[in-house]
């Protein structure tokens, strides 16, 4: 899926590529401004800080982490609650309990019982599709006013039973007799108590996503050294941008019965020494896939504020960004799995009118190391886009001076769900710190889009 935003001097594309255009009002460059279409801008956009599973959000519900990004950006904001027209939500492992998560934590936010609110799931671009379901009811004149956000939680994924366990407990409930009770429970095995664990993996091909990583490093020839080399970058953007005060979305939290949470918990410079002892997580012995350069399960919530730039204008605030165009694609999720953003980000130049030359700023989803560098040379290779695309030549891939330069995924972390609102905003505060005009935004995802 890919996007592109542009900034917005008057206060402010992935994978299926979601491919976002984000745009900064302009400096000598054309505008984007469509004749007839309503300008969406980004008012603001917060995230609790993300942190590695099993840590200080281990004991909460996804609702509760989704609460407080909604609450961080009511404060930040001061937004009217009763001027919110709907709220859109996504996330990947669903808690049972709360399946409309959305539903749930902007009942918990505060927001009216009149405001409605839905969840939607489309694996790692979630937000994004939260964030474009928002922008699609804005441009039809549905909405003049919608939060967008996504939440994770992995520190408790849900569990089950062995299918026969289920099925034997779901007809020990409809048994009248004691005789039938007992009938049904003698036929318990020892192996009904065996759980289905949840896995990180494609349903289609029984692939889990690190292993197609690796097979798609090794497909483009990125090394184990470039692997390790991109991902200690990564760490070191994070912290130089954590310590410098950058990570503007970032919202405290007071976890409950703990302390306040201020920051993202991932970041971890190390050195290649150290992450070369490593061995391969997936393929083994042989694989180029570790822990150190892949992202590493997170919990975390976003939320970002979405209106129409006269509603925004009407009410005094000042857009942070105007949301341009954006592309969802799909590919084979045998071979194809990781390649959105090369697959997305020329469809949505084109849409604009835009090439790689026009974009300031980039940030991609940094899935795993393997994964961004393989996009980066699948970009830049003129055989790439003529035998798999049907291009007749390359799209070129982005310079690195402009790319994820405050540290992506790998760093920061990737609670599935909430990676898409902290692209956009990350894209939104670089283009207004670096004078730029026009950003892109792109992620991978699960199923090949």
């Amino acid at each position: 899926m890919s996007s592109i935003l542009t900034h917005a001097i008057r206060n402010l594309p992935a994978s299926s590529a979601w491919a976002a255009r984000v745009s900064v009002q302009p400096k000598s460059k054309k505008t984007l401004t469509k004749s007839g279409v309503k300008n969406i801008v980004v008012v603001e956009g917060v995230r609790i800080p993300f942190l590695q599973s099993g840590t200080s959000y281990a004991d909460l519900m996804p609702h509760d982490l989704a609460r407080a990004a909604l609450q961080g950006l009511l404060n930040r904001t001061s937004v009217p609650r009763e001027v919110v027209d709907y709220i859109v939500y996504g996330t990947v492992i669903q808690e049972v309990k709360t399946s409309n998560v959305a539903r749930e934590a902007a009942l918990g936010a505060g927001f009216s019982d009149k405001t409605p609110a839905h969840t939607v799931t489309m694996a790692c671009i979630s937000s994004n599709q939260a964030m474009t379901t928002g922008v699609g009811m804005i441009a039809a004149g549905q909405c003049d006013v919608v939060v967008a956000g996504g939440v994770e939680l992995m520190s408790d994924v849900p569990i089950r039973h062995s299918r026969k366990m289920r099925k034997t407990m779901l007809t020990l409930n409809r048994a009248k007799t004691l005789g039938q009770k007992l009938s049904l429970l003698s036929k318990i095995r020892p192996n009904y108590f065996a759980p289905e664990l949840p896995a990180v993996a494609e349903f289609s091909t029984s692939e889990t996503m690190g292993h197609s990583a690796d097979r798609l490093a090794a497909a483009f020839a990125v090394s184990r050294l470039e692997q390790d080399e991109y991902a200690l970058r990564s760490h070191t953007l994070a912290k130089k941008a954590q310590d410098g005060g950058l990570l503007l979305d970032v919202v405290p939290f007071k976890v409950p019965g703990k302390d306040t949470v201020t920051k993202d918990n991932g970041i971890r410079p190390s050195s290649m020494e150290q992450m070369g002892k490593l061995k391969p997580a997936f393929v083994k012995p042989y694989g180029t896939v570790t822990a150190a350069n892949s992202s590493f399960l997170t919990d975390g919530a976003s939320a970002v504020l979405l209106m129409s730039e006269e509603k925004a204008l009407a009410m005094g605030y000042k857009p942070k960004a105007y949301l341009r165009d954006f592309v969802y694609v799909s590919q084979d999720p045998k071979d194809q799995l990781l390649l959105g953003p090369t697959y997305a980000t020329p469809k949505v130049l084109e849409k604009a009118g835009l090439t790689m030359a026009d974009i300031d700023v980039f940030e991609f989803h940094e899935a795993f190391a393997g994964q961004i560098l393989a996009n980066l040379k699948a970009m830049d290779s003129d055989w790439f886009a003529q035998n798999y695309m049907g291009r007749k030549s390359k799209v070129g891939a982005p310079p690195l001076e402009k790319f994820n330069t405050w540290g992506g995924s790998l760093s920061l972390g990737h609670p599935f769900a909430a990676t898409g609102c902290r692209l956009v905003m990350t894209t939104a505060h670089r283009l207004k710190k670096e004078g730029g005009q026009y950003g892109l935004v792109a992620a991978c995802a699960a199923g090949g889009q």
